[in-house]
């Protein structure tokens, strides 16, 4: 049976870059990223990119009334695997620990609207949330548009604005959940500033580089 996240074969890859294997994540990584967008404040479904094609897909309609704040997308060539589960249950004293297997995910602050996902953004990160959804490490980089002229000035998640902090939290901890639910499938244990952030981006290349090894660049040849 073939494996759904790995790469397609090159002649897949002739025309158009896979987001997630095809295209590179910088070349200042970790400081700026390169981040593929899946999602945009006004989406009322939840999109995703499909890890065999490369095309976005519908996941889900979102199930509640909130709508995430930001750009949302991810890194590529990124993986939420054993370095940063290792990472996450080392700050938080748990154990059993496991990465999400998904790429490393970006809210991107940007003041103007932007209404289209499938699109490729330069963002610095100042932080993230670090989330868990049951026992996975499901961390929330976030970052600001490069140029931006309201948020692009900002060099650590503690300059936001502590309501648009809420907005993000209160997102993610009630997309999958109403927010009465007894059986909360999502849990945010802290916030964490850019230093924080670039540990946990680097630890996901490293863990893309491992299940992956150099698949994305001979895709190429």
């Amino acid at each position: 049976m073939s494996d759904p996240d790995r790469p397609p074969p090159p002649s897949r890859l002739d025309h158009v870059a896979h987001p997630w294997h095809g295209i590179s994540p910088g070349d200042d990584v970790p400081h700026r990223l390169l981040t593929y967008i899946e999602m945009v404040p006004m989406d009322t479904v939840k999109y995703e990119i499909d890890k065999h094609t490369g095309h976005l897909r519908i996941d889900r309609p979102q199930r509640y009334s909130a709508l995430c704040p930001t750009l949302y997308g991810f890194v590529p060539r990124t993986l939420c695997a054993e370095q940063v589960a290792e990472f996450a249950a080392s700050r938080t004293g748990r154990s059993r620990v496991v990465g999400d297997g998904d790429p490393l995910d970006v809210c991107v602050l940007a003041e103007r609207p932007i209404t289209r996902g499938g699109i490729l953004v330069t963002a610095r990160p100042i932080g993230g949330l670090r989330m868990f959804d049951n026992d996975q490490a499901d961390d929330k980089i976030v970052a600001v548009l490069e140029g931006d002229s309201v948020f692009g000035g900002f060099r650590e998640l503690s300059e936001c604005p502590e309501r648009l902090v809420d907005r993000l939290r209160h997102y993610f901890l009630s997309y999958k959940d109403m927010p009465d639910s007894s059986d909360r499938k999502t849990e945010i244990t802290d916030l964490y500033d850019a230093d924080e952030a670039l540990e946990v981006i680097r630890r996901s290349l490293e863990d893309y580089r491992r299940r992956f090894g150099d698949v994305a660049r001979e895709s190429r040849r």
